[in-house]
């Protein structure tokens, strides 16, 4: 049976975040997402192994001089 694909509100509800974080982090960390017509769509696997290998995580803090 194939993965269903998500719809970026099921993805945010999933990740406990809000969907602009969803959307921001598609154009600033790379979110594995797919684009279909206007909307995006998602497989919660991609999204938890990107998750897992840190794809979420914080940028390091800058260095202070």
């Amino acid at each position: 049976m194939t993965e269903p694909w998500l719809s970026a509100d099921d993805i945010a509800a999933h990740l406990g975040v809000t969907k602009d974080t969803v959307y921001t982090w598609i154009a600033e960390k790379h979110m594995p997402a797919h684009k279909v017509g206007r909307l995006w769509k998602f497989q919660a696997s991609e999204i938890d192994d990107w998750v897992r290998s840190g794809g979420a995580a914080q940028d390091e803090p800058e260095a202070h001089a």
